[in-house]
């Protein structure tokens, strides 16, 4: 016998209503969760910005599957070296402080649906970023706007603003065993 259909799917008064989403954890799976998110959002016909912070121009897989995408536009900010703790540059500092300002301007500038700030978080931990600011772009998101946030280290602040936060938390990962990143995997 055939189960009714799941009324899980069907319009509701939160219909046009936005949430905040923060993907946050030591974990694989933060940046991804979030571009699966994106191409939900894309498949509905949304529209979507995504910003990288500390995410330079390094060939990323993800980016050149974005460039065809319509609907979707995106920005890098960062340089090619990895950003670690006790050796931020000040060039680290400038292109954080861009990416926010981008941040800002895609949040409250009306053209999107959704937008992903991708490793704020951590860029915030750092300190590269003021957490207020995190905090402020949350408050003053408009109502239908979905904002996505990434990256280890979620200011427990965050999470209370957040309506959804999910921890992505490492069991087991090769990196440990000394197996380098791959393309097409995780670039």
């Amino acid at each position: 016998m055939t189960q009714p259909a799941a009324k899980w799917h069907e319009a509701s008064a939160d219909e046009g209503r936005g949430l905040v989403q923060v993907f946050t954890g030591d974990g694989k799976g933060k940046t991804t969760a979030a571009l699966g998110a994106v191409i939900r959002a894309l498949g509905q016909g949304k529209r979507v910005f995504i910003i990288f912070f500390m995410k330079g121009d390094y060939p990323y897989g993800e980016r050149e599957v974005l460039r065809r995408l319509p609907g979707v536009n995106f920005a890098s900010f960062g340089t090619l070296d990895f950003v670690t703790l006790g050796q931020l540059s000040q060039q680290d500092r400038e292109e954080a402080s861009r990416a926010l300002a981008a941040a800002r301007e895609a949040v409250l500038g009306g053209s999107y649906d959704l937008v992903v700030l991708d490793e704020i978080c951590l860029a915030a931990a750092f300190g590269l970023i003021p957490e207020d600011e995190v905090k402020s772009l949350i408050r003053e998101k408009p109502a239908a706007l979905d904002l996505i946030l990434t990256g280890r280290r979620a200011d427990p602040e965050t999470i209370k603003l957040a309506d959804l936060v999910t921890e992505c938390v490492k069991i087991k990962h090769h990196f440990d065993k000394g197996v380098p990143s791959r393309k097409g995997i995780e670039y």
